[in-house]
């Protein structure tokens, strides 16, 4: 069923990704060779371009369609490169989809300012968009993004980290900027409050919805299909939903079992095997999963203030697809 939800998707927006990757090229000017090389090591890798997507179909669906949401959505994907940049270098990250993470290539210096130049070339372009609420949900995403990065550091390795905490932390390091570029389509196209509201709420139920599936592909997806070994969050001492429900209901052996399967840095295939049987047992593959599915309804019923459209049904299909991807 992915799979076909996927063509669909791609099939829709083939065009759109097509001007999105030379706006993303012609716009990234930096003075140095250097800069550029850092920077294209992510951006041209592989991604997605979820959020420049959404914010191109969200303006649309409020009646925005002159060719500036393309530049606009560019924010979008510089603001998620710098963030991946910067989240590399402080996790010590190995990979990167599928490619050897930029900070394992040139200093973890270089990479942090190259990072900050992305940071600035977003907000430079944002202000392309005269728009001062624009830019304040920028300024809004940049300053939830760092706050929930430093959360994620002071609490690893906390196995008593609540689902109130983890909920805390994935919308303030996912859902905001997913919920920032749906948001600014409505902004730019000066659509009532209602349809900002609409999105404003679809972005954020589909940003935790995709960071929930995210979490749990850590426990379910291949190392071939993750471009990496599974279970690497754990590794990294970082509870997410699958662990912390199965904590929650697992008695003194099991629970002293799976700390003790956290707490080792190497990745041990048996082992990791004998844990995704835990999850599996003690409710937190299911759990995860069914938050996730909530999530993506709530979504979807957001949307219900628009009328029918081809970038409604494409926001529909990628709220589903966010639960159903392999990777």
């Amino acid at each position: 069923m992915s799979a076909d939800i996927k063509q669909q998707i791609i099939e829709m927006v083939g065009p759109d990704l097509e001007q999105v990757e030379k706006a993303l090229e012609e716009n990234l000017s930096p003075n140095l060779p250097l800069v550029r090389e850092i920077a294209s090591h992510l951006l041209f890798a592989g991604g997605k371009r979820l959020r420049p997507l959404l914010m191109i179909h969200a303006a649309r669906m409020c009646g925005y369609a002159n060719g500036y949401e393309i530049l606009f959505s560019t924010i979008f994907e510089y603001l998620h490169a710098a963030t991946l940049l910067h989240d590399d270098v402080v996790d010590g990250a190995d990979k990167r989809r599928g490619k050897a993470a930029a900070h394992t290539i040139w200093d973890a210096p270089k990479v942090v300012l190259t990072g900050d130049f992305l940071l600035a070339r977003a907000l430079d372009i944002a202000s392309k968009t005269r728009s001062p609420r624009v830019i304040s949900v920028i300024a809004h995403i940049t300053q939830a993004m760092s706050q929930g990065e430093i959360d994620q550091m002071e609490n690893k390795g906390r196995p008593d980290l609540s689902e109130a905490e983890y909920n805390e932390i994935i919308e303030r390091k996912t859902a905001v900027l997913i919920q920032g570029a749906c948001r600014s389509g409505a902004i730019v196209a000066e659509a009532p409050e209602e349809e900002e509201t609409g999105l404003k709420d679809y972005g954020f139920h589909l940003g935790m919805a995709f960071q929930m599936a995210d979490d749990l592909l850590d426990y379910t997806a291949t190392a071939e299909e993750l471009g990496k070994n599974p279970g690497a969050d754990m590794r990294e001492g970082k509870l997410t939903l699958p662990l912390i429900h199965s904590l929650a209901n697992a008695d003194d052996n099991d629970r002293e079992w799976i700390l003790d399967t956290m707490a080792r840095t190497e990745f041990d295939p048996e082992r990791f095997a004998g844990l995704k049987q835990r999850l599996a047992d003690l409710g937190g593959i299911a759990y995860t999963g069914e938050r996730a599915v909530r999530h993506v309804a709530a979504a979807k019923a957001a949307l219900d203030v628009f009328e029918p459209s081809e970038s409604k049904t494409l926001l529909n299909l990628i709220a589903d697809y966010s639960i159903t991807r392999k990777v």
